[in-house]
């Protein structure tokens, strides 16, 4: 485990309380955890939802689809 050392301001650290307290977590390390848990999932590599996928799926069977080689010339002014 890695342990930090870190600086924040009066609004972060008050940011860092209220997930804190809403969560019912023991401290900060625990909080600061969940926070870049959620911004990891939300941000960086967020994973497709199984609802999401179902949903596609079901736009591809139903869907009429048009296939287009070239944008430039389908959206070409007349």
């Amino acid at each position: 485990m890695v342990k930090s050392i870190i600086n924040l301001t009066e609004q972060e650290n008050r940011t860092v309380n209220v997930v804190k307290a809403k969560f019912g977590l023991k401290d900060k390390s625990q909080t600061i955890n969940l926070i870049i848990k959620h911004y990891a999932e939300c941000q960086l590599e967020p994973q497709l939802r199984p609802e999401f996928i179902k949903e596609i799926q079901q736009t591809q069977q139903h869907a009429k689809f048009v296939k287009v080689k070239d944008f430039s010339e389908e959206f070409k002014t007349k």
